[in-house]
């Protein structure tokens, strides 16, 4: 290789060059899959996922204790003598719509892009999202011990009655059916519901850049809709006789707050200009440039001070030859 040759190498628009195909590389996302990173990236988050089992542990212990039977008087029944009613939405199709169709979605993404930062972070931000939401509701539900509309017939399932001398109510029914006519407030499949579909909802903007102020009212359609859904199941709830409306839009509020803080954690605001990432992606990102910057300056004088030894040694046999001749001549 010529020394203009080495010098053209070296020059900074060939370094801009090296920059620009690394940063097309890193955007296609070939670098970040599954096999080269995961296992790294799982192993940071290591306490995460401890936590993420505590949770689980948690709100499985919330389930099975019984919550506080809070006084009912005779008086109180006029409020809680609705039917009871199977659920329009079934408690197993909460976690499926929730949580395994927000999945869905980054994992299709994931297939699309290749960026396995995107798909833990936004797979570790849901669970995070529904089971502190799971904890604070059920935690709240055995504390308060509010009967729920229907509470009448769950007490008292053949239509008579009875009291204690204090004017509590003396129930008759089937544990399993008291023991959960007590946890009304607040409604836990609203705050589930608005959990993992406000998650999905914000994954949604970022990615489809929905604020980037160019007015697309489309983008602000399709993130709405997982929010519809999460009302829907709300109204459901109340439609059903089993919560009342206070239940409803607590539940709602707690989801809804909760998975906004969940989010943020992991990733921007939509609004903001790199709101389609997670901060992790453009750590990676930074840290990759740095590394691409060191190693080609690193090259760049290495190859700066070949070439300079080359001048330098075709130099010493230019005047090694002017020597030789002028040595002749004499």
């Amino acid at each position: 290789m010529g020394l203009r040759n080495w010098f053209s190498f070296c020059s900074p628009m060939s370094f801009r060059n090296m920059f620009q195909a690394r940063e097309n590389e890193i955007e296609l996302g070939g670098r970040y899959t599954i096999k080269s990173h995961g296992r790294q990236l799982a192993r940071s988050h290591k306490h995460d996922w401890l936590i993420l089992i505590l949770l689980a542990a948690i709100e499985i212990t919330l389930n099975i204790i019984h919550p506080f039977y809070r006084f009912v008087g005779e008086g109180m029944m006029t409020d809680l003598r609705y039917p009871m009613k199977e659920n329009t939405v079934p408690i197993w199709a909460v976690p499926m719509y929730a949580v395994l169709l927000p999945i869905a979605v980054f994992v299709f993404y994931y297939l699309r892009r290749g960026d396995v930062h995107d798909l833990h972070n936004s797979v570790l931000g849901l669970l995070f999202a529904v089971l502190i939401t799971g904890v604070l509701t059920d935690a709240i539900k055995d504390a308060v011990g509010r009967p729920r509309p229907d509470f009448f017939w769950r007490c008292f399932p053949d239509g008579k009655d009875a009291y204690d001398r204090w004017g509590n109510v003396v129930c008759h029914g089937k544990d399993s059916d008291i023991k959960e006519g007590h946890k009304s407030f607040p409604s836990g499949h609203t705050s589930w519901s608005f959990a993992g579909l406000t998650f999905l909802s914000l994954y949604l903007a970022g990615k489809i850049k929905c604020f980037d102020s160019k007015g697309h009212v489309a983008k602000l359609c399709l993130i709405i809709l997982p929010l519809l859904a999460a009302c829907l199941v709300g109204i459901s709830r109340v439609d059903d006789y089993w919560h009342h409306w206070q239940d409803v839009f607590a539940g709602g509020l707690i989801g809804l707050v909760v998975a906004t803080m969940c989010y943020l954690q992991f990733f921007p605001a939509p609004y903001h200009s790199e709101g389609w990432g997670p901060y992790a992606y453009f750590r990676a990102l930074e840290e990759s440039h740095s590394t691409a910057t060191a190693t080609a300056t690193g090259n760049g004088i290495i190859m700066q001070r070949t070439a300079t030894n080359a001048n330098n040694f075709a130099d010493q046999n230019l005047d090694s030859s002017f020597d030789a001749m002028e040595s002749g001549r004499r």
